[in-house]
């Protein structure tokens, strides 16, 4: 057996997923990605399956879960994670932030893993404190169309703390603000996604209520970089990972449309039930804990992951 630390990243073969399976394997871990390939894809880790320190398990972890061998660490990342897919699997969503975890929590006391799960900014719901601090409680509707992925996640953050106290276990939580790059599922339906194929198709770009809602908008390298860091920190509690630079949605189309070389022309279509009105980290504890802080500026950003949608994206 080599003595590389061993890291199991469940939703490996998704957006954030993949990303984290190079990060590790560029760190010297041994990689085992797990996926049911419901919202992943296997193109997005394709490039390293001739690698003899990764593997890839395809598997739905709401399942008993068993990996052999040692494990140093688990990353739970495996969840739908777009409005369009809380509408069309809605069970599925639940049953992987709660029977999930609790499958990787016992997998992690058996190996003696330390865990860290992908919580969301979504647990706040439709803030009433704004910017969004780990203390706040959030203003979520159990019942709504959304409820099915924030309660999942907060279920997800009560079940890790109490393996954490009951048990012992080494847990670390990280609240995962609005994030875009490469790799992104270019029918998602969120925002980057949608404006940029629309943009690059010449199609006028769909805005939902009058714009005026704001995002936050995180680079993935940058969200990587945190999630590495929290890791390997020794914080329990929830931390928050995002860039704190807001932006409306209306500004924002008019940022992709000018990147994309097109005129901004917005449709405007009901606002979603529940939809939030802000989004905005305050990442107070995450420069304090970890020294982190976004680096890649969105203009940067957007460029890069245009460049990636430019590929991927069929123009007429």
């Amino acid at each position: 057996m080599s003595d590389k630390k061993r890291i199991l990243i469940t939703g490996g073969a998704g957006f954030l997923g993949s990303h984290l399976c190079d990060r590790f394997l560029a760190e010297g871990y041994h990689v085992i990605a797990m996926d049911n390939l419901i919202t992943g894809s296997l193109a997005n880790i394709e490039h390293l399956f001739g690698r003899e320190e990764f593997e890839f398990y395809h598997h739905d972890v709401s399942k008993f879960v068993f990996v052999p061998g040692k494990l140093d660490y688990i990353l739970h990342f495996a969840s739908p994670a777009s409005p369009i897919d809380y509408l069309k699997i809605p069970i599925q969503t639940l049953k992987v932030g709660s029977l999930g975890t609790h499958n990787l929590l016992g997998l992690a006391r058996v190996k003696n893993a330390r865990i860290l799960i992908a919580s969301t900014s979504e647990v706040y719901g439709d803030p009433e404190v704004h910017p969004q601090v780990e203390e706040y409680f959030g203003n979520v509707n159990p019942v709504g169309p959304r409820g099915c992925y924030d309660e999942a996640k907060r279920f997800q953050e009560a079940i890790t703390m109490a393996y954490h106290t009951h048990h012992g276990l080494e847990t670390r939580i990280i609240r995962i603000f609005n994030t875009y790059g490469p790799r992104m599922r270019l029918d998602d339906g969120r925002v980057l996604p949608a404006f940029l194929s629309q943009a690059l198709r010449g199609e006028n770009l769909t805005v939902f209520g009058d714009g005026s809602q704001t995002r936050s908008f995180c680079y993935v390298d940058d969200l990587v970089e945190g999630i590495y860091r929290l890791l390997l920190s020794d914080y329990p509690l929830p931390v928050n990972i995002g860039n704190p630079s807001e932006i409306t949605i209306k500004e924002f189309g008019e940022e992709i449309a000018k990147l994309a070389g097109v005129e901004f022309k917005p449709v405007y279509q009901p606002l979603p039930q529940n939809d939030p009105m802000k989004r905005k980290p305050d990442i107070t504890k995450a420069k304090e804990i970890l020294g982190w802080e976004p680096k890649v500026d969105r203009a940067e950003g957007l460029r890069r992951t245009l460049e990636f949608f430019k590929e991927h994206v069929p123009v007429a």
